[in-house]
């Protein structure tokens, strides 16, 4: 049955590109869902934008003397072609700088305000004395009171993912002077987070226990477990969403109140340019909201933007927050002060055409339940021996006889046989499998499934050798190459979640709109067959390239330069 789907795929922060561990966390993953549910017949909206008032982007500026302003628009720019020359296939990409965000944030904010959900608190903050500023969390770095991890941020440790206040860290510093700050009075307003205790227990604990993933679940459980507290949603900026009260001067909204509702202005922003409804994706009991995010944005996306959403009263709720934790490099943690990073558009400079290899390797070693590791060896292998050495090479094969023994055009088969039949059987076997493990934001063994359907394909291909059989056995060979066929359109359906570049190639290749039956995955599901005799293919093309040693050494020199120079 058709549903509608609101995903969102976390803001990326524009103080710099993106790189390999943004893909592998949340953009490959989103993508995949999104385009497989499109394909599937349901309704879909996917939804990102750019964060552009997080306190990193102000450190940026003032490290070089720019303005936040700067910043943003200089990386928006960057993050967003990234994203369309890689094939992010999100349906509006928005900007929290934007007129119709800030209206859309301040219009929230003030309805929690009418509505009492707010504290006005008076404490001490700490302060910058040389600076003449107030602190934001994330200009504040002190070592983390529950890992003594020593780079943690005022607001999160991201060695063991523990949100905490500033205050409570170990020997604070500033991150601007590096000097230890002093404690200043200043007033701010805190979501009434206590008074939703009981409700997100009700709702996490008990309703998502099964269909959660464990880390995400086990770091609600962690929290509602220590209890909540209120929660400052202001902070003294001078570059963000103004606090919309008249004895506000000089705060503006949190970010983590802030950028949350850049999903639904984002939204609004789709929904305007294309003449929809905005409140179908957002207020609809029956839509279902599915949130991809990093390890480090569980909490507040599981109980603090759902506590918004349940204070306003107008919106639906998360049914899903399928979080991955971290990708490193090389053994080695992804640093991007250190440079210690595979830069997207670095990545689409050096290896141009091959957005697929990336997606694949990216995905079936995706970080889906601990911490995984990308090595550029890693990279060229799978790439080779399994892209291009099995999945590439039947296709090839595939095509070039189609041509070479029926001029392009598909025979038609005789009776297939039982060896035959066991094999379209398994294929399509395979293929309901993939759906449910892609609903079950399995990708990783999804994507591992698919490349066994170009194996099995290759195995059937080399154990009967129709190039030995054309002369002695010709109405075997013609079966032999519309199975064939029929496991190369079943690739071609299935692949455009994982591989989109390649499956749209292959769909050209087999002349896909010239068969008897729409090419979609819901004819899968039925084992109907797909292809049309008489239709005529085109001839073959690479649908991945060798990739070469020198490419490789190439790019572990460059990460031995950043190491060097740390």
């Amino acid at each position: 049955m058709k549903k509608t789907y609101t995903i969102t795929a976390a803001l990326p922060y524009t103080n710099g590109p993106i790189h390999i561990g943004h893909l592998a966390g949340v953009y490959i993953p989103a993508d995949i869902f999104s385009r497989f549910m499109r394909l599937t017949g349901n309704d879909v909206v996917y939804i990102c934008g750019s964060d552009e008032h997080g306190v990193p982007i102000t450190i940026k500026a003032k490290k070089e003397g720019l303005t936040p302003n700067d910043i943003v628009n200089r990386y928006h720019s960057n993050i967003k072609k990234s994203f369309e020359d890689f094939g992010i296939s999100f349906d509006n990409y928005s900007r929290t700088s934007s007129e119709l965000h800030h209206k859309t944030a301040s219009d929230f904010f003030l309805h929690l305000h009418d509505n009492n959900f707010f504290k006005e608190i008076t404490t001490e903050q700490f302060y910058d004395v040389d600076e003449n500023q107030f602190l934001p969390d994330r200009f504040i770095v002190g070592t983390c009171p529950k890992c003594n991890y020593e780079k943690s941020y005022g607001d999160q440790c991201e060695k063991c993912g523990t949100s905490h206040n500033a205050i409570d860290l170990i020997d604070p510093k500033s991150s601007i002077t590096g000097n230890s700050p002093s404690l200043k009075e200043t007033k701010h307003w805190y979501l009434k987070l206590d008074e939703f205790q009981s409700f997100l227990e009700d709702w996490i604990l008990k309703k998502h226990k099964s269909d959660w993933k464990a880390n995400v679940f086990g770091q609600c459980k962690s929290w509602l477990d220590d209890g909540l507290k209120p929660r400052a949603v202001t902070r003294d900026l001078d570059w963000g969403v103004s606090v919309p009260l008249n004895d506000s001067d000089g705060k503006v909204l949190y970010v983590w109140f802030d950028a949350p509702i850049g999903y639904i202005s984002s939204t609004k922003e789709w929904a305007t340019n294309n003449n929809l409804d905005w409140e179908k994706y957002w207020k609809n009991s029956d839509t279902e909201l599915i949130h991809f995010i990093g390890k480090d944005n569980i909490v507040f996306h599981c109980i603090i933007f759902p506590a918004m959403l349940k204070a306003h009263g107008d919106y639906i709720l998360p049914k899903n927050v399928p979080a991955n934790e971290f990708l490193n490099l090389e053994g080695s943690k992804i640093s991007t002060s250190n440079n210690w990073a595979v830069w997207l558009p670095d990545y689409l400079k050096d290896f141009p055409n091959k957005q697929d290899a990336l997606r694949y390797v990216l995905t079936v070693n995706a970080p889906e339940n601990k911490d995984n590791d990308f090595t550029w060896k890693d990279f060229q292998a799978r790439n080779n021996n399994e892209l291009v050495a099995i999945y590439g090479n039947f296709i090839n094969r595939v095509v070039v006889l189609i041509n070479k023994y029926y001029d392009g055009i598909i025979p038609e088969s005789a009776d297939l046989d039982d060896e035959d039949m066991k094999l379209l059987n398994k294929i399509n076997q395979q293929s309901i499998l993939i759906k449910e493990l892609i609903e079950r934001f399995k990708f990783r063994e999804a994507c591992n499934e698919y490349i066994n359907i170009a194996r099995n394909g290759n195995k059937y291909l080399a154990d009967n050798e129709p190039w030995k059989l054309i002369k002695i056995n010709p109405d075997r060979v013609k079966n032999i190459m519309f199975i064939s066929l029929q496991i190369s359109s079943i690739l071609a359906i299935i692949g455009e979640p994982f591989l989109p570049f390649a499956s749209e190639k292959l769909k050209n290749i087999l002349n896909f709109k010239n068969h008897n039956i729409e090419w979609s995955w819901n004819n899968l599901d039925s084992g109907d067959i797909l292809i049309k005799p008489g239709v005529k293919i085109n001839h073959a093309e690479l649908l991945f390239e060798k990739i070469e040693d020198t490419e490789i050494e190439f790019q572990l020199e460059k990460l031995r330069k950043a190491k060097a120079n740390l």
